[in-house]
């Protein structure tokens, strides 16, 4: 039997998702933008799943704009926001989809954070420029799960006039999000963090706010994302996120008090220890540092256990380099070990973790010192 605890990197796609994506998959199709009746039966099927999507999120169905998922979502956000002026703000701990996009398009500043991966914010808000065109912070650390203080930033940065974008990607669908109350200017989100379908996201746009699109080309999106949409995936992305509307507080309950064992069990682990805050965290994450043993063996002693988890964060895979996140936090970048559920995760995945972990770290500990 398999235990998949890398859900912070996709999550397995909900039975609610898979029947909407699959039945308009069956439809014999038509163009969102046309007025014969397939092409209405299937904007109907979009402004449905918008609406869905908008309600998730606290906001307005008119303000989602939906994309390919969140690093499209992050990338039309610094591209969009460039013409403002010529720099932007950002955290060390940020996705390398921000940091990349952002350094892509701009002249950047990089903030560090502290040694739980927490951003000051002052220190944020003290790197501003007179041409400063967006300030990016992320809801909550994709590697250590450490809530950032996005309200206080939000907050300062309207005041000062400096655009705000939000990175929720790996927040959305663990914790609750109230776009329109939040009062942030641009908000990245992905379906499939969530249990929707992979290749599909949206960025979420305040009232009022334009910025020039990434993808030019139709009028798609109300001319702020181009390409005929995906029926069948943005369906899906509506099926999940109306499923969390009335399920995300006991999923979030549920997920966190799997995460509070692997905790307490690493507690107990000589040579283990906790990375970000073990408190104010998402409820679905958590990464330990692990003294004298390589990742990829741990990772591939807990597949041949039949646990899939994960090493450093998402995008890293391909990568020999060492975590940024890590490194910012002035923590050992190279020897990690994330462990997260999601909506189908259950006390036998951790019990099934909880028991390998120790006998490989054991095994492992001793093929290094014979």
């Amino acid at each position: 039997m398999r235990h998949y605890l890398d859900h912070a990197s996709t999550s397995p796609a909900r039975p609610e998702v898979v029947a909407a994506v699959s039945h308009w998959l069956a439809k014999p199709g038509g163009d969102p933008g046309r007025i014969h009746a397939e092409g209405l039966e299937a904007r109907v099927a979009i402004e449905t799943a918008r609406e869905q999507v908008g309600d998730l999120f606290g906001a307005r169905a008119r303000s989602v704009v939906f994309t390919s998922g969140a690093s499209e979502s992050i990338a039309a956000a610094c591209w969009g926001v460039a013409e403002r002026g010529g720099h932007q703000v950002l955290s060390a701990v940020e996705h390398s989809a921000v940091r990349k996009a952002a350094t892509a398009f701009a002249e950047a500043t990089v903030v560090g954070a502290d040694g739980r991966g927490r951003v000051d914010p002052e220190a944020l808000l003290a790197a501003i420029r007179p041409d400063t065109a967006c300030v990016h912070l992320q809801w909550a650390n994709h590697e250590v799960a450490t809530m950032q203080p996005v309200a206080e930033v939000v907050a300062a940065c309207r005041d000062r006039g400096v655009l705000v974008h939000i990175d929720a990607a790996q927040a959305n669908g663990h914790v609750p999000i109230a776009f329109d109350e939040l009062g942030a200017d641009l908000l990245s989100v992905s379906a499939h963090k969530l249990g929707g379908p992979v290749g599909v996201g949206a960025l979420l746009v305040r009232r009022g706010l334009r910025i020039r699109p990434l993808i030019v080309g139709g009028d798609q999106e109300r001319a702020r994302r181009a390409g005929v949409e995906s029926v069948a995936l943005i369906a899906g992305f509506g099926a999940a996120a109306e499923a969390l509307t009335h399920s995300l507080p006991s999923e979030a309950a549920a997920q966190r008090s799997l995460t509070d064992r692997v905790l307490a069990a690493a507690a107990d682990l000589e040579g283990v220890r906790v990375y970000g805050d073990p408190g104010d965290r998402l409820p679905h994450l958590v990464c330990l540092g692990v003294d004298g043993v390589e990742p990829q063996a741990v990772l591939l002693g807990l597949d041949r256990a039949g646990v899939a988890a994960h090493s450093g964060s998402a995008c890293s895979s391909e990568s020999l380099e060492p975590s940024p996140v890590l490194e910012a936090m002035g923590v050992d970048a190279h020897h990690s070990l994330r462990l997260s559920v999601g909506w189908s995760s259950t006390d036998a995945d951790i019990d099934a973790a909880l028991t390998a972990l120790p006998r490989i770290l054991a095994e492992l500990r001793s093929l290094a010192s014979g």
